[in-house]
């Protein structure tokens, strides 16, 4: 079964991540941010992997429009 989510970006961090995140939500768009972190105990796990912004793939486009700087 394929998945509904889609990956919209991959940052460095997760704070950018989270202006991503707000920048999506301003518009109406559902998205989530996926760190592998523990939960946020420990923020370097995710290092070199960066940290995603998913949204549901029917919202994809207008996500990426959004974030295109």
């Amino acid at each position: 079964m394929a998945s509904d989510l889609v990956v919209v970006g991959t940052f460095n961090n997760r704070p950018e991540a989270d202006v991503a995140k707000s920048a999506l939500d301003a518009a109406g768009i559902m998205s989530m941010v996926l760190a592998d972190d523990a939960g946020g105990v420990q923020p370097g796990l995710w290092e070199g992997r960066g940290v995603a912004v998913v949204v549901n793939r029917q919202d994809e486009a207008q996500a990426r429009e959004i974030l295109t700087p």
